[in-house]
Formats: structure tokens, sequence, C-alpha cells
């Protein structure tokens, strides 16, 4: 009986201490984070003025959606002049690597012409030198037939010429220039081109439009946010803590979070990346207390499997230390 009695004072004793440890043990700590996602603003590469709208706030998208259509008339007009200008390039180097054969054929009538004076002059020239032996010329004659034959002699070498120049064409100089302004014109047609197909906004990835800015008529410079989408279909969490809350963790821990929105379903995420903040937190003040101040960190986290209903904004609640930690 008074073993008995003992036995049960142990217990109440037992039950004493335990009740005590559970009330005297502090609670255990909560940590708030956020649900994120990658967010893209859309701005055109050239000024506008919008045309069409295909999306709205709200719309999900693919990628390489067109979601609007700017117009330009002055792009428009200089993508003309290009293809203009390319035109008078490409036909400028053909001229510079032909030659007419009407102007060949010129050439060869002025050469023939040229040594048929020579062939004349080269006969008078011969009658003089002989009449003068016989005393029925005068040397002031010869020497007129000599200049003739000599200027006739240059007219045809000048002939031989033009005609290689026109057999020839233009020269390696000029020809390189005209292929170089061919290969400028096509380049500057390119950047035309180029800058009208920016005309034309597609959406760089798949996601929701959760801001349109656009109004249809309104003009837009380059550079200027027409619509903002988010990838919901890929979204993190996010939570600051500071470096004493760590303990430990490193990438490619998990460890269980619930979003409030979603219910109390515990959800298990990774540890994907854990990056310091770039400014000091003051949980702890050197002076207050004697030790070092405390550094904030970023951990971020990925769903190990997809949540349905999942948002940007969201709120997700965490026990800290995490099991295991």
């Amino acid at each position: 009986m008074r073993a008995a009695r003992v036995l049960i004072g142990i217990v109440i004793l037992a039950g004493l201490a335990a009740l005590l440890w559970f009330a005297t043990r502090p609670p255990p700590l909560i940590v708030q984070g956020e649900v994120s996602a990658n967010r893209v603003d859309i701005s055109p590469r050239v000024s506008g003025r919008v045309a069409k709208l295909n999306a709205d706030v709200g719309d999900n998208v693919e990628r390489g959606t067109v979601i609007a259509e700017l117009e330009s008339p002055q792009l428009t007009a200089a993508l003309h002049m290009s293809e203009a200008a390319l035109s008078v390039a490409e036909a400028d180097l053909v001229r510079v690597n032909s030659t007419r054969p009407e102007t060949i054929a010129a050439r060869k009538a002025e050469l023939a012409a040229a040594s048929a004076d020579v062939t004349l002059y080269q006969e008078e020239s011969d009658r003089q030198a002989k009449l003068i032996t016989t005393g029925a010329s005068t040397q002031s004659r010869v020497d007129e037939t000599t200049r003739n034959l000599e200027a006739a002699i240059r007219k045809r070498e000048s002939a031989e010429a033009d005609l290689q120049l026109a057999v020839a064409g233009a020269s390696k100089e000029e020809k390189a220039l005209a292929a170089t302004q061919v290969e400028q014109s096509k380049a500057s047609l390119n950047q035309q081109q180029t800058d009208v197909r920016e005309l034309t906004i597609v959406a760089p990835i798949s996601g929701q439009v959760t801001t349109r800015v656009a109004e249809l008529g309104e003009n837009f410079s380059a550079g200027a946010p027409i619509f903002s989408l988010i990838d919901i279909q890929n979204p993190w969490f996010t939570f600051n803590l500071r470096e004493d809350l760590l303990k430990g963790l490193k990438i490619g821990d998990s460890f269980d979070v619930t979003v409030p929105a979603l219910g109390d379903g515990k959800i298990t995420v990774k540890v994907t990346t854990i990056n310091a903040q770039g400014q000091y937190a003051t949980w702890r003040a050197t002076r207050a207390t004697g030790d070092f101040d405390l550094r904030t960190f970023e951990v971020r986290a990925n769903p190990a499997q997809p949540v349905q209903g999942l948002r940007p904004g969201m709120s997700v609640i965490a026990s800290w230390p995490p099991a295991g930690h």
C-alpha cells in the first residue's frame, strides 16, 4: 500500500515536471515569407504608336505569341529608302563591272582610223625622203611629214590604250568601292528591316499578364514598358532570415511550409539559394550586447511538387528551425 502511494506520488511529480517544462519552453519561432515568380516587363525596342492589342490583364499567353503591334510611318519610309539605296548600289556595281559593246566598237574604229593615218603618213614620209635626194623636195617638207608621222603614231598608241581600257572596264579600286557600297546598303536595309520587325511585340516567356499600360493609339518610346508578365508556372518561396537562424541550412535541404491562402496543408520545399542581403540588420546592436551585428540572408526554396493555385504575393509560413535542423 505504501509502495503504491509512493509510485503515485512519483507519477504526479513527473507529470508536474513535464507540465512545468512545457509551460516554460519558449514557443516555436514562426517565420513568414512570400511566394515570388519571375516577372518580365515588355518594352518595344523602337518607338511607335499602338495599332493593335491582343492581350489584357489576366490573360495567359504562350511564349512567342503576338501581344501587341505598333506602327511607325517613319520606320516604314526609312525601310523603303534603304531598299531603293540598295537597288542603286547594285545597279552601279553592274555598271562598273561591265562595258557596253557599242563603246568597244567605237574604240576599235578609232584605232583603225589612227592606224590608217600612220600608214598614210609613213608612205608620205618615205616619198619625201626619196624626193629630197633628187632635189625635188625641200627639207622643210621632209620635216613636216616626219612630224605628221610621229603625231599619227602617238594617236594610234592613244587609241590602243582607249580600246584596252574599254575592254578591261573599271579599275580594281572602282569595282571594290562599288562592291563595298552594295554591302553597306545591305547592312542598312537589314537594320531597317529589324527595326520594322520590332514593331510586332511578342511574349518572351509563357505567363500571365499582370499589367497593361498601353492603350490603342498611344505613342510609346523605345524602352517604355507596355506589358508585365509573371511566370506563374514556376513560383518559388523567399524568406529573409537572420544569420543566427540559418543553423547549418544549406542548398539542397528540404523543409515543410504552409500557405494560408491554400489551407493548412504542408508543402515540401527545397532550398535553392542562400544570399546575403546588402545591408546589416539591427537585431543585436554591438553597443547594447557587446556582440556583433547580424546580417540578413535571403533564402529561396522551390516547391518539390507543383502546387495548384500558388500565386506570387501569397504569404508562406514555416516553423523555425525546420525539423531535422
